[in-house]
């Protein structure tokens, strides 16, 4: 009896630390569901099916590198955090390369990618957020936006089953961290306005709760301006 009230009494332990840790997320956590790809057949991709994930590997790694290193400016919990969601969004666009056999484009090093555009625009943004952390902030909330509007974009351009279930949920996360970025810069007082997507478009983001998982607004997608930024 006294291992059995041991044995129930750990059980309780674990629940409590299990439970306890899910209550302590950050508000702002990703609430990701990991795509699990391999429930779709094995489709022929377009040469813009390739395009849009070999654009989006290094996108999600050029939100995460940013965010590491403005976290390494600035200490603010909310970069690492967000860069934590981002290296799962990166998980996901690699899956379905290793799946369709296509070469990773992304390297290891932070803050160095192989598309030129995104390079610079890494570079561009760093200079950015280096000037107070307001401007990091607003850089994550660009960030952000324009990933909203990518993914809107790539999303209308594939019938690809797999692709479009990974791009709505990335896009579900860019939502939930748009909404926490803006809402910190509201504590610094600092209204943010958008400057990629719609005003109408931003709004309903903002006034709506945090997604759980994937989108459902069937919004259309395409490919990344680098000038939006």
């Amino acid at each position: 009896m006294r291992k059995k009230i041991l044995s129930l009494g750990l059980l309780g332990l674990m629940f409590g630390i299990i439970f306890g840790s899910v209550a302590a997320m950050p508000w702002w956590a990703d609430t990701w569901d990991r795509p699990y790809v391999a429930v779709y057949g094995s489709d022929t991709l377009t040469q813009e099916d390739v395009d849009g994930l070999l654009w989006m590997r290094e996108e999600e790694k050029l939100a995460r590198d940013v965010y590491l290193t403005l976290y390494e400016m600035y200490g603010l919990q909310i970069f690492q955090n967000i860069a934590n969601s981002e290296q799962m969004h990166m998980d996901a666009v690699l899956s379905l390369l290793e799946k369709y056999g296509i070469e990773d484009p992304a390297v290891d090093e932070v803050g160095v990618f192989t598309n030129p555009e995104l390079q610079a625009l890494y570079d561009q943004l760093i200079a950015m957020g280096s000037q107070s952390v307001e401007d990091a902030l607003k850089v994550g909330a660009l960030i952000e936006e324009t990933d909203i509007k990518d993914l809107e974009e790539w999303i209308a351009k594939t019938d690809n089953a797999d692709i479009v279930q990974v791009y709505e949920n990335l896009m579900a996360g860019s939502e939930n961290h748009l909404r926490a970025f803006t809402s910190l810069l509201q504590s610094y007082g600092v209204t943010y306005e958008p400057q990629v997507i719609s005003e109408d478009e931003y709004n309903e983001i903002i006034s709506s709760p945090m997604n759980t998982g994937m989108g459902d607004r069937g919004r259309g997608m395409g490919r990344f301006r680098g000038g939006r930024w």
